[in-house]
């Protein structure tokens, strides 16, 4: 019973409990400060206008526990009916995180954060959202979660504002962890996600609900990812619609 306590409180102090971070969703979970992480979610998007593959290099940085400073590197290949093929190097973001709410108690913790991501144009413009689409936008939001060593809950809302275009949109997200492993130390841990993202463009009228299962295996400072993601709901051009990603992740912080 000793040793159970002492894990559970070991969790906390570390920021991991039972599980990593979402996988298509954001997390509120914060590392110490000075801390370093590398990491990257591969996509490949299958719409009815063509494939992309996206390949962000994410560099995370906290100067202290409760703020987050990155920047996101991507790479991007695609090949479209209406445009042809190309590749190179996509929207560049660079992403603020502050956690303004913690509140622990033992084996549970609750965590609020404030976001922004300003994407700058350095991709073309090819017209596809979260990658490449030449303009410059700004996105702010704020990240709610819950966790403790039995399940994760994990919710974002937030705005995007593009002033150069048609993209403005509400996003939101929601998110379940289920950790399939009892807690131990050093972590090691299988994770399933079950991650819900909807955004409306109300510029064009456009919307799409999407889910998105995953599973995740988590050891000590590293995290592997893969996730499939479907719609559930699509309002939008019938040459536009989505019919599914493939996701494949990987993060190591120290």
């Amino acid at each position: 019973m000793k040793k159970l306590f002492f894990i559970a409180l070991l969790c906390i102090g570390c920021n991991a409990l039972a599980q990593g971070p979402p996988i298509t969703a954001d997390n509120p979970i914060m590392l110490g400060g000075k801390s370093f992480t590398t990491k990257t979610l591969m996509e490949i998007r299958n719409t009815e206008r063509g494939t992309a593959f996206y390949a962000p290099l994410m560099l995370h940085y906290l100067p202290t526990a409760n703020s987050l400073l990155a920047v996101h590197l991507p790479y991007m290949s695609y090949d479209f009916e209406d445009i042809g093929s190309g590749n190179g190097l996509a929207d560049i973001k660079l992403l603020g995180k502050y956690q303004f709410l913690r509140k622990d108690a033992m084996g549970k913790t609750f965590r609020m954060v404030l976001k922004t991501k300003q994407s700058l144009p350095t991709g073309k413009e090819i017209d596809v959202m979260g990658m490449s689409t030449g303009m410059y936008e700004g996105y702010y939001g704020i990240i709610s979660g819950y966790e403790t060593l039995k399940y994760g809950i994990s919710t974002e809302i937030g705005y995007s504002m593009m002033p150069g275009g048609t993209m403005d949109a509400f996003e939101t997200h929601l998110g379940f962890g289920l950790p399939l492993l009892k807690p131990q130390y050093p972590n090691k841990q299988i994770n399933l996600y079950f991650e819900y993202a909807s955004v409306w463009l109300h510029e064009r009228d456009w919307y799409q609900l999407l889910y998105a299962q995953g599973i995740q295996y988590a050891a000590k400072t590293v995290t592997i990812d893969l996730a499939l993601q479907l719609p559930l709901v699509q309002d939008m051009p019938e040459d536009r619609a989505f019919n599914y990603s493939i996701l494949m992740g990987t993060r190591y912080t120290f």
